[in-house]
């Protein structure tokens, strides 16, 4: 299989090589840093299949000309698929796959780390210690424990976002438009969007 890798970085490049030289059969990938679009789709003639990123436009005029040179599976390396036609696609007969899931827990982690150097003024003291300045004026920060934390949304990431917080001894409100009974048994407060903003310390 032929394999046009559109909006590709060097770590696409990495993976995709890596299990390439793993595979049974290695399959023939070219890499384009350019995003896809009607205009850079001829790029992919002789490809059979096609992987797009987020910023990849596949709209039906892209999808026509992949279509005509014989691309049939186009593969999103992206949970979502708000960027590419599937109407369109299903008319022309190509197969669209995507990534089911992105791991709940690396995101939810990512969003305490980035909440932690906000909250601790990470960032401002990092700055200030590689200019040889020890000072602390303007870094104090603040305890996450007993705070009122806002979770909107109580998906996945949401849900395990909140147990994390709770973890630090915050509150956990949370506003879903069906909430969730997970969240619900891990002691999040369902409230109002308004009321929420209103109580809370963290959203």
């Amino acid at each position: 299989m032929h394999l046009a890798v559109f909006s590709a970085k060097g770590y696409d490049r990495r993976f995709f090589d890596a299990a390439n030289a793993r595979a049974d059969t290695p399959h023939r990938i070219t890499y384009f840093e350019t995003r896809l679009d009607r205009h850079t789709a001829p790029l992919a003639q002789g490809a059979d299949a096609v992987s797009l990123f987020v910023n990849d436009r596949a709209d039906s005029d892209a999808l026509a000309q992949l279509s005509a040179a014989d691309v049939r599976l186009v593969a999103l390396r992206s949970a979502g698929y708000n960027h590419i036609d599937l109407a369109a696609a299903r008319e022309l007969g190509l197969t669209v796959t995507h990534v089911p899931d992105y791991s709940p827990h690396a995101v939810a982690e990512h969003t305490i780390a980035l909440l932690l150097s906000l909250v601790r003024r990470i960032p401002q003291a990092y700055s200030r210690v590689r200019e040889g300045n020890f000072s602390i004026d303007g870094l104090l920060g603040f305890d996450l424990h007993n705070k009122t934390v806002v979770i909107v949304g109580t998906g996945r990431i949401g849900l395990i976002t909140g147990r994390i917080l709770k973890g630090f001894g915050c509150r956990v409100l949370a506003y879903d438009p069906k909430p969730s009974a997970d969240a619900l048994a891990a002691g999040f407060e369902f409230c109002a969007l308004e009321d929420a903003f209103g109580r809370a310390d963290i959203v």
